[in-house]
């Protein structure tokens, strides 16, 4: 479309994108221990930038690593529910040291939920006998979003959804990004061969969306609180890798949650 401003530094964002696509479904496809770490790795620079973000001490964030590298190894391990005890019981722990001290860990403990259950949920979830399609669904459908939503929002403009949070994002982008998420939902789950309705997976690609969007403006309410553009600058023309996986974390979670039940 003419006159269309996709913004500055385009280019570096679609071949930073396009690298980082081809390591990730690389590491799905193969799965074991390869996606174990690299699972691992993302997690653990997400919470090194949520500690920068919110001022946290070295030792806390050296501490916070220690941790969900262990989470990850029990989740490789085939112990899900033993990581959840771990954190849970390192979370109740590291609370009562600081109510000893007088101290506030509301961020230290919110980041290590943050981080560490979706480490959790993705690594469970690649290890089950269709993890390979569950997880690349999982992908799938928050690269559909983010992707889509980006696009048609500045395309086609229009209102804004929480301008004082997250200025750039339109109504119009967000459909588009469920649109895009609910058809790749369905294109996937066709091609696995799921028994499960086109209407259901269609219904599941457009929820997950709004899902991926929400995870989006919640960290963009922890960088205007934090006053910073974005959450790093590791990952050229997007920022922290906490800016890349913020709508994957709650998906990966809602996911793995669902899955757990059904």
């Amino acid at each position: 479309m003419a006159g269309v401003n996709f913004g500055s530094g385009l280019t570096a964002r679609v071949i930073s994108g396009v690298a980082l696509l081809v390591v990730a479904i690389s590491a799905i496809w193969m799965g074991g221990l390869g996606f174990a770490l690299l699972t691992a790795a993302a997690v653990m620079l997400v919470f090194w930038e949520w500690g920068a973000m919110h001022g946290l001490a070295n030792r806390a964030r050296l501490g916070g690593l220690i941790l969900l590298a262990g989470l990850c190894w029990l989740a490789f391990r085939g112990q899900p529910q033993q990581a959840l005890w771990l954190l849970a019981s390192a979370m109740a722990a590291a609370w009562l040291l600081a109510a000893v001290s007088r101290q506030n860990a509301v961020w230290f403990l919110a980041g290590l939920a943050y981080a560490g259950l979706p480490a959790i949920a993705l690594i469970w979830m690649r290890a089950m006998p269709d993890g390979r399609v569950l997880v690349l669904w999982t992908c799938a459908v928050v690269w559909a979003t983010d992707i889509f939503a980006y696009f048609s929002g500045r395309a086609i403009g229009g209102p804004k959804i929480y301008p004082a949070i997250s200025p750039g994002k339109t109504w119009a982008g967000l459909l588009g990004g469920m649109v895009a998420a609910a058809l790749v939902s369905v294109l996937i789950g066709h091609f696995a061969l799921w028994q499960r309705p086109w209407w259901g997976l269609l219904v599941a690609g457009a929820l997950l969306a709004v899902v991926a969007q929400a995870g989006d403006f919640f960290e963009s309410w922890l960088k205007r609180r934090a006053g910073v553009k974005d959450s790093g600058n590791l990952i050229p023309g997007h920022g922290g890798v906490m800016d890349r996986v913020d709508g994957l974390i709650p998906v990966s979670c809602a996911i793995a949650l669902l899955t757990a039940f059904l």
